[in-house]
C-alpha cells in the first residue's frame, strides 16, 4: 500500500507510469481470481486503492496548474 505522501513527491510521469502498472497487476489478479489461482487475495482491494489514490492525485495536479 503506497503513502499518499510518497505519492505527492512523484512527477506526473511517475504517477502515469505507476498506474499502469497497477492497472496490469490488477488485470493479473483478476485472471487468477476467474482461473482459481489466486493466493493473495487481500491484494485485489490494495490495488484498487493505489489506483484510486493515484487518480485523484493525477486529477488534483492537473487542475492545480
Amino acid at each position: 500500500m503506497t503513502k499518499i505522501a510518497d505519492l505527492r513527491s512523484q512527477t506526473n510521469d511517475q504517477l502515469g507510469d505507476q498506474l499502469l502498472s497497477l492497472k496490469k497487476e490488477q488485470f493479473n489478479l483478476r485472471f487468477q481470481a476467474a482461473t482459481g489461482q489466486m493466493e493473495k487475495t487481500h491484494r485485489v482491494g490494495e490495488v484498487r486503492k493505489d489506483i484510486a489514490r493515484i487518480s485523484t492525485l493525477l486529477r488534483e495536479k492537473r487542475s492545480a496548474s
